[in-house]
């Protein structure tokens, strides 16, 4: 009797077994904080990509109201006619926001597993002494720059508030006209220039981050990776910032 009874437990042990399901190995390093971490770093890649070459675009404010409003059709035509108008953008923006989404998600499930693993805050102001004013901030700087972030989509891409307190109408195609239009408004363009002293504060600390995350942080190393992040963050800031600045001048309108 007590072998039967053993044998019927091997068997619905071994049917345990076999009929459990195995996470793909991605969605199992994602639910680890160091997959977390990779991908902050991964995606904090793209984004930073996209800052920068959306910058650089936009320099092309200071050649005249043709050669902006071009260039933004020029980006609408990506790969046309071997694909439909504006849908390699689509593509683009799409690939852009799942980058955001899993940049947020990794941020915030970070923060849940520190607090989990540390439910006692630091109760010593020294805890802070090893850690600069950008990596404190971090949080506050993320929430902030993604707030900008919607304001300047209502802004200048769907238009909705880019005429608020102006008598202008918005037309998508004249984009030059357009970014004038917003940063007229003192508020507005002040907006602008606090929203991307903060975003170079992340962007400086997140590209520093990214070579600890991938274990680029050889002492040697150490100084060109925090000179590329400073210069990095410093250039975006820059030239960021000089849009609505020269648009309050009159340099540009």
């Amino acid at each position: 009797m007590a072998q039967v009874i053993a044998s019927r437990r091997a068997a619905v042990s071994g049917t345990a077994v076999r009929t459990r399901k195995k996470r793909p190995f991605l969605l199992d390093l994602y639910s680890t904080a160091v997959g977390k971490k990779y991908a902050m770093g991964i995606s904090g890649i793209a984004l930073m990509g996209f800052v920068l070459f959306h910058m650089i675009g936009n320099l092309k404010m200071y050649q005249g109201a043709s050669d902006l409003d071009n260039y933004a059709e020029f980006l609408k035509k990506l790969l046309y006619p071997l694909a439909p108008k504006e849908s390699v953008l689509w593509i683009l923006r799409s690939g852009l926001l799942a980058m955001l989404i899993l940049h947020l998600h990794a941020a915030w499930s970070l923060t849940v597993m520190n607090r989990r693993a540390r439910p006692t805050r630091y109760q010593s102001p020294r805890d802070y002494q090893v850690a600069n004013f950008a990596s404190r901030t971090m949080r506050w700087t993320g929430i902030i720059v993604l707030a900008f972030v919607a304001w300047h989509l209502a802004d200048l891409t769907f238009g909705v508030a880019n005429t608020v307190g102006t008598d202008g109408e918005f037309v998508r195609a004249n984009v030059y006209d357009n970014v004038v239009r917003s940063f007229e408004r003192v508020p507005v363009a002040l907006f602008y220039v606090v929203a991307n002293v903060l975003l170079g504060i992340h962007l400086y600390h997140g590209a520093w981050s990214i070579f600890q995350t991938f274990g680029w942080n050889r002492p040697r190393f150490n100084r060109w990776s925090r000179a590329f992040a400073t210069g990095f963050a410093a250039v975006v800031v820059v030239a960021n910032v000089s849009f609505p600045v020269a648009v309050l001048a009159g340099i540009v309108g």
